[in-house]
């Protein structure tokens, strides 16, 4: 199967969609009487809302080499192909490394993860796993990608490579990028032009002259 049509799939389905809810969730939000002077935050949110994500995107969890590796994985599972950019061109890493402070349950399992990947090349190619061939990068990942296949020994691999595959997923989609590469326009503006006339004359009907200049505008 087409990863990227697999992924599409998995983006308009369940993939992500637990990530989605929680950030939207506005309930846990704390209270606020004003929100900052200046953000650069673009999109709509109310004045606790601003102040927290402010907050979130002052700090740091991952370091330069996390963020790293992150990247690389990330391109590995949505590559940059014909169609469109691949995952870190739409800004996934950014979006993980602001999911897993939005939401910390995901730093244990993320941080434990890339250190999982970079003990598992050391072992079998001396070098951690951002300083690998991407050949090397890609026998690794075979060994987690497919869990019906994993061995025992790679489930803590897998459980963090599912995760990983989740959010880059939810971020690439729910990015610019990824929804052009969706084909999603949303609710767009139209001109219904009724029923098409060989239709009309197969069933034997035809519009009322009310109809037709009130509700159906035919093109001249």
């Amino acid at each position: 199967m087409d990863r990227r049509k697999y992924l599409k799939t998995l983006a308009v389905g369940s993939v992500g969609a637990g990530v989605l809810l929680e950030a939207c969730n506005t309930d846990k939000k704390p209270e606020a009487t004003a929100a900052p002077a200046a953000t650069e935050l673009k999109y709509d949110r109310n004045a606790a809302e601003v102040i927290r994500e402010a907050k979130l995107q002052a700090e740091t969890f991952f370091d330069a080499h996390e963020m790293k590796t992150i990247t690389v994985l990330a391109d590995i599972i949505i590559p940059k192909d014909a169609t469109s950019g691949s995952a870190s061109e739409a800004g996934v890493p950014d979006f993980i490394a602001f999911i897993v402070k939005d939401m910390p349950r995901y730093q244990t399992p993320l941080r434990g993860g890339l250190k999982w990947l970079d003990l598992q090349c050391m072992n079998r190619f001396n070098a951690d796993f951002a300083s690998c061939t991407p050949a090397q990068q890609i026998e690794l990942v075979d060994l987690i990608a497919y869990p019906e296949k994993a061995k025992p020994e790679h489930q803590q691999g897998v459980a963090f490579f599912n995760t990983m595959r989740d959010l880059t997923a939810t971020g690439f989609f729910t990015s610019k990028m990824g929804i052009t590469d969706l084909g999603y326009v949303g609710n767009q503006p139209n001109q219904w032009n009724g029923v098409p006339q060989d239709v009309l004359d197969q069933y034997g009907m035809k519009y009322d002259e009310r109809t037709l200049e009130i509700s159906v505008k035919f093109d001249a």
